[in-house]
């Protein structure tokens, strides 16, 4: 069993006017499936690099269970890595691919060809073993390189990006593969993305960054229901929280401009401005909001249809909102409607700190 921890970890590459890594703190459980996301250039790929033994950290601590391999190549960490392109030899056939590094390691070949017979089975690629990566599709090819990874039977997978190059359809599929797989072999997997959607569906738990740090840490639910920062509440969702400036005081309570919202603030924070966010599904549409002051009231400029949804985006109290449409909801450019706030969905943040009031 092989927890991983990261303790102190900061990594400035040569010229770089900031760490990609800053004194990143974490605690990976064995089996756990944790996803890095972020924007680019957040350093969730710096991360999985220096736990790959590809990069090394100038301060800070990298464990693997009791072993601390902080300054040990990958080679010796015992770590199998998917990479985004694939990285397939295009000589070899599907077979010589995935026992490439048992031919390295001198397994010999009746071991071999058990462990890539059971990865075959596993990921389905049976019939594809004789066949070369060009015969195979993109999706063919991602299963060749998990298969790779899965015969070396390693203590920790770490996969970056693996589904970046497959298209929408086959994403979907291939990220519930990769789930089910990771939960059937119960290896410690780090995956990185910059897919949020990926990131909700896959992550036991999952560790949103910005800037080389770590804004929050938690499960995909923690995440969208409770968000720490303003970072974390604008980066989880789609379409993203409304996010919009306001003010409190004791006597008024929260506001946004002539419009009051139903949140409580539990320590003194009069006159203070506040960001408060809320989420476009917790806008309900009403038919008479009458002189209801904390209706939400906007003119329709942009509308979404997408099926199972329809998303209006519009201007009102001077800020733009997005909320969520009942089904059978037709909405028109141009339309006034009004919303009412669920009870206990406004968060409140502090704009100058990011960080949210309790």
């Amino acid at each position: 069993m092989v927890n991983v921890s990261l303790a102190g970890v900061t990594l400035t590459y040569p010229g770089a006017s900031r760490p990609s890594i800053d004194a990143i703190d974490l605690e990976i459980e064995h089996g756990e499936l944790l996803v890095l996301v972020g924007p680019s250039g957040c350093g969730k790929s710096t991360t999985l690099r220096a736990l790959a033994g590809l990069e090394f950290p100038e301060a800070g601590s990298i464990a693997f269970g009791d072993r601390d391999v902080t300054g040990l190549d990958g080679s010796e960490r015992d770590v199998a890595m998917v990479f985004q392109s694939y990285a397939l030899y295009p000589h070899m056939t599907v077979a010589g691919n995935m026992e490439f590094s048992l031919k390295n390691t001198k397994v010999p070949a009746a071991e071999r060809q058990r462990l890539v017979a059971d990865a075959a089975s596993l990921l389905e690629l049976d019939g594809l073993l004789e066949r070369k990566p060009r015969e195979l599709s993109g999706g063919q090819r991602q299963r060749v390189a998990m298969g790779r990874a899965i015969v070396r039977r390693p203590a920790v997978f770490l996969m970056d990006e693996p589904l970046s190059n497959l298209d929408a359809k086959l994403r979907v599929q291939t990220r519930g593969q990769i789930a089910s797989l990771q939960r059937t072999l119960d290896v410690t997997t780090v995956y990185v993305t910059h897919d949020q959607t990926e990131a909700m569906t896959m992550g036991d738990r999952v560790v949103v960054m910005n800037h080389g740090r770590i804004e929050q840490v938690g499960t995909p639910r923690e995440l969208y229901d409770e968000p720490e920062t303003l970072f974390v509440a604008g980066f989880i969702g789609s379409p993203q929280m409304n996010l919009v400036e306001g003010t409190w005081s004791d006597a008024e309570g929260a506001r946004v401009g002539d419009l009051a919202l139903p949140f409580r603030a539990s320590a003194p924070h009069s006159g203070t401005a506040l960001t408060y966010g809320i989420r476009p599904e917790d806008l309900e549409l009403v038919t008479d909001a009458g002189d209801d002051a904390t209706a939400i009231r906007l003119v329709v400029d942009l509308v979404e249809e997408l099926g199972s949804d329809t998303f209006v985006y519009g201007t009102g109290h001077g800020v733009r909102w997005t909320a969520r449409l009942p089904k059978g909801a037709r909405p028109a450019i141009g339309d006034g409607l009004a919303f009412a706030v669920r009870r206990d969905a406004v968060l409140g943040f502090e704009p100058t700190t990011g960080h949210r009031i309790r």
